[in-house]
């Protein structure tokens, strides 16, 4: 199980580093952002979903525009909870169906995470 707590919303609330980051960048197609309800965005929940059963999984912040620009940062404890989710079957086959039909490009970064500091307005 993930140490993953669900954030309504809000940036995901993260251990002290270090972790890892995997930031991906993607511009969506057409089709992806026209895609029914066995689309796109039933994948992404699918998904997000499943990567919380990886172990060392932490969360994940994610922003979308309504032009298709889409940008999801998924945060892990080490570099063996990012190798499961690349080879997870779901993901494989997500990623496939994507570079398809639902990307027009799409970068992957992956950074360790040193530091880290957050604002809560309101926080005492």
């Amino acid at each position: 199980m993930s140490d993953h707590a669900d954030t309504g919303g809000r940036p995901a609330g993260l251990p002290e580093p270090p972790y890892y980051a995997v930031v991906f960048t993607s511009t969506r197609t057409a089709q992806a952002l026209a895609d029914g309800p066995d689309g796109y965005a039933r994948t992404a929940e699918r998904l997000s979903r499943l990567v919380r059963e990886v172990p060392g999984f932490l969360g994940e912040d994610s922003a979308h525009t309504p032009g298709g620009l889409a940008v999801t940062v998924a945060y892990f404890r080490d570099l063996a909870g990012i190798e499961q989710w690349r080879d997870h079957p779901a993901h494989l086959v997500a990623k496939r169906r994507g570079r398809e039909r639902w990307y027009e490009r799409y970068a992957i970064h992956i950074a360790r995470v040193e530091h880290s500091h957050a604002f809560f307005r309101g926080a005492a």
